[in-house]
């Protein structure tokens, strides 16, 4: 069953790069229930497509929608959470992670709620390197917390 469900969703997929834009708006109609927002094909299509397999195979789980909320929360500077929504990637409470970086040794303490460096408190991982760095990086990664692809 799986397999003829992966088969009819790359079909469909396919099918759209043959559409034309008209007849993507009208998929967009089907599908979303609303008119498309835009002429743009590029748009609709990528669109379309999740959204196809969004109801073939199912969306994102809550856990990972409620992630992605509170990062993206985070970027734009918003304090709309009351406490930080816990990351599997978390090392266990009181872990230290020490990281050197420009000659100088950093130690973060993983709490409750997020990390303390230097005695202030942050909600993530990117928002300490971002301190220790003056750029933007994905804390997981300056810390060595993100499994290598080729490490299986």
């Amino acid at each position: 069953m799986q397999k003829e469900n992966e088969a009819k969703v790359l079909a469909r997929l396919a099918a759209l790069k043959d559409m034309t834009v008209r007849e993507l708006k009208g998929e967009w109609q089907a599908l979303m229930g609303s008119p498309a927002p835009n002429n743009s094909r590029p748009f609709l299509e990528r669109r379309i497509a999740y959204r196809i397999q969004e109801l073939t195979f199912g969306g994102i789980t809550k856990p990972t929608r409620q992630l992605l909320d509170a990062l993206a929360d985070e970027v734009e500077g918003k304090k709309v959470r009351k406490s930080m929504i816990s990351d599997p990637r978390n090392p266990v409470i009181g872990t230290r992670l020490v990281r050197e970086w420009d000659g100088t040794e950093h130690t973060i303490t993983v709490l409750k709620d997020g990390f303390d460096w230097q005695g202030r408190r942050y909600k993530s991982l990117s928002a300490v390197a971002r301190d220790i760095t003056g750029t933007q990086w994905n804390g997981y990664r300056f810390f060595g917390l993100r499994e290598r692809k080729d490490a299986a």
